[in-house]
């Protein structure tokens, strides 16, 4: 997509505001955005979202994967006009961000995943819906237009509830699915453990399930079998939670409380497949002709065998660092994985991302796009749709400009020649 001067237009649309004495909403900066939502978000969504694995190296090591790298920008090129555009699967983006799948986005705006895609929507960036959302894809699909989306799959324990998400991922005008690899179980995240909380367990984030006829079936299934009678002293928390149980779930909530704790056990027990393993895939390519994109690989023995799958897409990813502590950066995994494949298929970036300059660093190590992920949840949470835009918008607006200033006007040009290893 050629545009002359998007960074510059988003600049001066600040400015002109601030002669008025207006100011953004939401900080252009990461280090300020995460602070704001920090002091303004609850405890448990702020957590949730900004948490980690363990001792939360790996989130550090994905920010210092990027800080190990330098930008070495050429002069006097002709870059007046810009090209940001990619193709992925066959399809021309404007440029190479999508955003990530999140889970829960109830928990910090209540219009959550219907925010988020028609703000991706205003903007042209693909959007991975999550398999845990907030609202079910099909609602995020009716806002999107012909916007560009793909749906991000938790493979669980019933492979006909996986067939029903993807029939209704195509059904949605979904472009591809993406397969989550490193979250068969949940990491150790301590911030959530402290609180004694899973948002999924009250029932935030489970919308594609309740929301799909084979799972209503298993929570009928279900609901047959006796439940543990609560103690006396538990009885209070109980009524706290199922009072939230039923608001999240569809329908009047007085008849929802019968229904929303099964659902939520009946969704913890199907939720992740630890067994999942290489011999699986092919049963997913059996359910559907859309490119299949792995999530999660880090390891470039891991890409050459999903290159011998027949998977048509990778993600480096840590899962931004929420699964294994004391994990390698994804970006550091980056080159190793893009060598393995050998352009076999498209290889894209995510963990660590927080602005326009990171991105171009990605491109440069053989990334064809990057998933944006906690910049515009914490957003989301605080100023809603509007927060989303203003965060894709900066941080599109951040990487023309960088783009330009290091003397490319396109994505196509970009190579390994505009980094160098940063000396201590």
């Amino acid at each position: 997509m050629t545009v002359p001067g998007a960074g510059r237009l988003r600049q001066s649309a600040i400015y002109s505001r601030g002669v008025f004495g207006g100011k953004p909403v939401i900080p252009t900066s990461w280090p300020e955005l995460d602070r704001q939502a920090k002091r303004r978000l609850s405890r448990r969504g702020y957590g949730y979202v900004a948490g980690g694995a363990g001792s939360e190296q790996t989130m550090r090591a994905d920010r210092a994967a990027f800080e190990r790298w330098e930008l070495l920008p050429r002069m006097l090129r002709n870059v007046a006009v810009r090209d940001t555009g990619v193709r992925l699967f066959g399809r021309m983006l404007p440029s190479p961000l999508l955003l990530a799948p999140i889970g829960a986005l109830g928990i910090l705006n209540p219009a959550a995943d219907l925010a988020v895609a028609a703000a991706a929507a205003e903007h042209g960036v693909p959007y991975i819906f999550s398999s845990q959302a907030s609202h079910p894809m099909e609602d995020c699909a009716a806002v999107m237009g012909d916007a560009p989306r793909w749906f991000q799959l938790y493979w669980s324990t019933s492979d006909e509830l996986v067939a029903s998400f993807v029939r209704r991922a195509e059904s949605a005008g979904c472009e591809a699915i993406v397969v989550t690899l490193d979250t068969t179980m949940l990491g150790w995240r301590p911030r959530d453990l402290d609180q004694g909380y899973l948002p999924f367990a009250l029932a935030d984030g489970i919308a594609q399930y309740t929301s799909d006829p084979v799972f209503a079936r298993m929570v009928t299934d279900r609901s047959a079998a006796p439940a543990r009678t609560p103690r006396v002293s538990e009885i209070p928390a109980l009524i706290r939670s199922l009072a939230r149980m039923s608001k999240n779930a569809p329908g009047r909530p007085v008849a929802n409380l019968a229904g929303s704790r099964a659902a939520v056990q009946t969704f913890l027990e199907t939720y992740s497949r630890p067994s999942l393993t290489w011999s699986d895939l092919p049963a997913l390519r059996a359910m559907t002709s859309l490119p299949i994109v792995l999530k999660g690989i880090q390891r470039p023995d891991d890409a050459r065998r999903a290159l011998d799958a027949g998977v048509d897409g990778i993600i480096v990813s840590t899962h931004g660092g929420r699964q294994v502590d004391g994990g390698r950066g994804a970006l550091a995994s980056l080159p190793g994985v893009v060598a393995a494949v050998a352009g076999g298929l498209p290889v894209l970036l995510d963990s660590g991302i927080r602005g326009g300059a990171d991105i171009l660093k990605a491109i440069a190590l053989g990334a064809a796009a990057v998933c944006l992920g906690r910049p515009y949840a914490l957003a989301l949470g605080l100023a809603g749709r509007a927060g989303v835009s203003d965060v894709i918008a900066n941080v599109l607006a951040e990487f023309d400009l960088t783009l330009g200033l290091c003397g490319y006007a396109s994505v196509a040009e970009v190579g390994p020649e505009v980094l160098v290893r940063r000396v201590d």
